[in-house]
C-alpha cells in the first residue's frame, strides 16, 4: 500500500480556471492579441505560464510582444491569483481524511513556485506541508525533477508514493519519475485526452479518490473509472 501521496495542483486540488482565464485575456488584450474563450484556456494550461501564453498566441513565441505579454501575465496572475481559485467540491474532506489516516502528502505544479506555496498554506495549511512549483533550480514537468526533490524533502521513497494530477503531463511526470497515476476527471481534460496519453487508473470524484488510496489499487486490472 502506498504512503505518500503527490498532487499536482490546478485541475487536480484546486479550480483555479477562471483566475488564469482573466489573467491572460487581460494581459493579451493590453498588447492587442486576440482574448482567448474559456475552453481554449482550459486546454491550454498545464505547463506552465510561458506555454500558456505561448499557446494563446498565434505565432506562439515568435510573436514580437511574446517575452511582454508572458511578463504581463505573471504580474496580473500574481495579484489576483485567489480571486476565484478554490479546492474542487470534495477536495478538503478527502485531504482531511487522508491526513487523519496517516498518508505524507506533498504538491508538484508546473504553477510558479511562489504561487504554488502561498496557495497551498492558505488552502491546505498543515495537510501540505511540501509544495513545489515551477523554478530555476530544476526542470519542470514532465521532468521528473521536482517530483523527486518533493520525495526527497518528505523523506519517502519512489516505491512508496503515488502522483494524483488531471492531465497527460502528469502521465508522463509520474512515467518519468517511475511512479504509478492516478488521473481524475473533474479536472482541464477529457478522459478521451487522458485515455490518448496512456492513463491507467482515473477516478471521478474525490470520494472515488480517497476509496482507492484506502486498497490495494494497484493489484487491480487497469482502468479503474
Amino acid at each position: 500500500m502506498k504512503t505518500a501521496i503527490l498532487f499536482d495542483l490546478d485541475g487536480t486540488l484546486l479550480d483555479t480556471l477562471t483566475d488564469l482565464e482573466e489573467s491572460l485575456n487581460q494581459a493579451l488584450s493590453a498588447y492587442g492579441a486576440p482574448k482567448r474563450t474559456r475552453e481554449e484556456v482550459r486546454r491550454f494550461v498545464g505547463n506552465g505560464l510561458p506555454k500558456l501564453v505561448e499557446r494563446a498566441l498565434q505565432e506562439g513565441t515568435a510573436h514580437p510582444q511574446y517575452e511582454a505579454i508572458l511578463a504581463e501575465t505573471r504580474r496580473i496572475y500574481k495579484e489576483n491569483s485567489r480571486n476565484h481559485t478554490a479546492p474542487y467540491e470534495g477536495i478538503l474532506p478527502m485531504l482531511q481524511t487522508l491526513y487523519a489516516m496517516g498518508f505524507a502528502m506533498g504538491v508538484v505544479s508546473n504553477k510558479p513556485d511562489a504561487e504554488v506555496k502561498k496557495l497551498c498554506s492558505h488552502f491546505f495549511g498543515e495537510m501540505i506541508p511540501v509544495a513545489i512549483g515551477a523554478n530555476e533550480m530544476r526542470a519542470n514537468k514532465p521532468a521528473p525533477d521536482n517530483l523527486l526533490a518533493a520525495m526527497a524533502e518528505m523523506g519517502v521513497s519512489p516505491a512508496h508514493a503515488v502522483y494524483v494530477g488531471d492531465s497527460e503531463v502528469d502521465i508522463e511526470t509520474a512515467r518519468n519519475t517511475n511512479l504509478p497515476c492516478i488521473s481524475v476527471l473533474w479536472g482541464f481534460r477529457d478522459l478521451d485526452v487522458l485515455d490518448a496519453h496512456g492513463a491507467v487508473y482515473c477516478v471521478r470524484s474525490p470520494k472515488e479518490l480517497t476509496a482507492l488510496l484506502q486498497t490495494d489499487w494497484t493489484d487491480r486490472m487497469p482502468k479503474q473509472i
